[in-house]
């Protein structure tokens, strides 16, 4: 993915208004951020438990969608999987993030929910960058390469039911 701005940022959101968007928390260490390794970018919302927030680029397009989740002491599932890149968590280490649906649909309070690593780190967990808290991922016999276009693909058919 290529590096972002906060403008590109908060220009990018399909979810939510454009004020909403101008208040929402940007990281401030986007200059650090590994952007060779990363299909998305995703950070949770330091003032706001459980609000979290994703920026991915799709056909040449940016896509930002801001979700709600339940904080990790409400999670009831002993072990959970994500459903982008397939890394097994303990307790709260996956959580159900919830986006409101983009346009009229969404103002008429239509969400769709994605299960999804709690710490939004897919991308690090896909390459081995950050080891899961678990200590181990699944052996795959796909490429590393086709993980990521699952995962992507995953992500990608997520953003369609948002704008569907």
């Amino acid at each position: 993915m290529r590096s972002l701005t906060e403008r590109d940022i908060r220009n990018s959101f399909i979810n939510c208004s454009k004020g909403e968007a101008k208040r929402l928390a940007v990281p401030r260490d986007l200059d650090v951020r590994p952007w060779d390794d990363l299909d998305f970018l995703g950070w949770r919302d330091p003032g706001a438990p459980d609000r979290s927030y994703l920026v991915t680029e799709r056909d040449g397009e940016l896509v930002g969608v801001a979700f709600r989740f339940p904080p990790a002491q409400r999670a009831i599932m002993q072990r959970s999987l994500c459903g982008l890149c397939l890394t097994s968590h303990p307790r709260g280490g996956v959580s159900l993030m919830t986006a409101r649906k983009a346009g009229a649909a969404g103002r008429e309070g239509n969400s769709v929910g994605l299960y999804m690593c709690t710490d939004l780190a897919c991308s690090l967990y896909l390459r081995g960058k950050k080891i899961p808290q678990s200590g181990t991922r699944f052996d795959e016999s796909l490429t590393l390469e086709e993980q990521i276009a699952r995962a992507t693909d995953h992500l990608f058919t997520f953003l369609d039911k948002l704008r569907s």
